[in-house]
């Protein structure tokens, strides 16, 4: 990267206070907030359309009970901007307390809606005996939502970013940087693609490639109309340009989507796949899709990543109780055992230099599958660009490369 982004971000993240919420969180110690806790019944509003995730929850809620005296109880949701149009509907009416949600799992243009709309009940991330272990310069994501700043108004639970797949027998050394990888691809000719965009991984590595190239990424944390997009991407599509022609099928047609790449690069059709699931190609090779010299790597300064959070509505009826729960979620052991794949396999969004040895142990010891890079060797989320970058992209490319 040509700035220390992470630190540039982190700082745009603290400056921004513009509009937080309604509810400021109440001023009171940890302890207190855990005797007001005890007995309280937590609404869970999440995702249920996955078993592990329903049994992780589940797993919580036993937890949280015997700890703390907490009730959790999981509201399984098949969409988020549902629960946000029912506590929009609630403000509305005028139910500022007693609300049916308290505590709402959560990211991208929901939180941004939540937000705008003075939904969020906080700051109150920096009052988690947990969030000690979050280190935003490090993983800026965790501070930066879709270039949405989140000012502790929803705590960090989990991540995703970008990883490059590759076969150890056909690539002894793997490009580590865009200018690395332009450079293999023209020393192995049609062995190295990307899916067609709007596919996400598609727009995902443009946006790897925005970052990389860019001498101006603050402008990426803006909405795409107060940027000059021609001077801001004009290193992209000349990168785009270059690359292209060493592409599969010299750049004129590209597989539709990420799941295409797998047989593709088990075949060795090509030499380099990607994902957004860092355990995928584990799971992949368990299931005998790919081969067992398959490995996972990624770029030196850092790969597009995001991360999903848990926020508090502002009229939720039990505010301390949510909190209590959600700093449970973000701790050291819970935040080991969702990284689990025996479990979830989702990864911790702990940073492991803030962590004790006992606690770094508790992750040094999950059973990872082999092709899975650990907390350490994911290294660096970079911020997805704001939200309204990804159209803009999408449509140059189409008219750049698909007439």
């Amino acid at each position: 990267m040509k700035k220390q982004f992470g630190q540039t971000l982190l700082t745009a993240s603290l400056s921004v206070g513009a509009v937080l919420s309604a509810t400021a969180a109440d001023p009171t110690s940890w302890p207190d907030t855990q005797v007001q806790a005890k007995g309280q019944t937590v609404y869970f509003n999440a995702w249920g359309g996955s078993q592990q995730i329903n049994d992780y929850i589940s797993w919580a809620a036993t937890e949280v009970k015997s700890r703390y005296g907490v009730t959790l109880k999981q509201v399984k949701v098949d969409d988020t901007a549902n629960v946000v149009s029912r506590i929009l509907a609630e403000k509305k009416a005028g139910r500022d307390q007693n609300g049916s949600v308290d505590i709402v799992w959560i990211n991208g243009e929901n939180f941004k809606s939540m937000k705008q709309s003075s939904l969020l009940y906080g700051p109150f991330t920096k009052n988690l005996p947990s969030y000690r272990y979050i280190d935003a310069e490090e993983k800026p994501t965790t501070e930066l939502d879709f270039g949405e700043p989140v000012n502790g108004l929803e705590a960090p639970w989990g991540m995703a970013q970008l990883v490059f797949i590759y076969d150890q027998d056909t690539v002894k050394a793997t490009p580590r940087s865009a200018e690395d990888l332009l450079t293999f691809a023209q020393r192995n000719p049609g062995r190295v693609t990307y899916p067609l965009p709007p596919d996400f991984i598609g727009t995902t590595f443009l946006k790897q490639l925005l970052l990389e190239l860019s001498d101006d990424t603050n402008t990426l944390t803006s909405p795409v109309a107060n940027a000059d997009f021609d001077k801001v991407t004009a290193s992209l599509w000349s990168y785009l340009d270059k690359l292209h022609p060493s592409l599969w099928r010299k750049g004129k047609a590209f597989p539709k989507s990420s799941l295409a790449l797998t047989p593709m690069l088990d075949d060795r059709e090509i030499m380099l796949s990607m994902t957004f699931n860092p355990s995928y190609a584990s799971s992949a090779i368990a299931s005998g899709e790919l081969a067992e010299t398959v490995r996972t790597y990624v770029h030196k300064e850092g790969t597009v990543g995001n991360t999903h959070f848990l926020a508090i509505p502002y009229n939720a009826k039990a505010k301390a109780g949510a909190q209590v729960v959600i700093n449970f979620l973000m701790s050291p052991e819970a935040q080991a055992r969702k990284a689990n794949p025996d479990v979830w396999g989702d990864p911790t969004v702990l940073t492991m230099s803030k962590l004790s040895k006992q606690d770094r142990n508790l992750f040094a010891k999950l059973p990872l599958g082999m092709a899975t890079l650990s907390a350490e060797k994911l290294g660096k989320a970079l911020p997805e660009p704001h939200s309204s970058w990804v159209a803009a992209l999408e449509e140059e490319w189409q008219k750049r490369y698909r007439q």
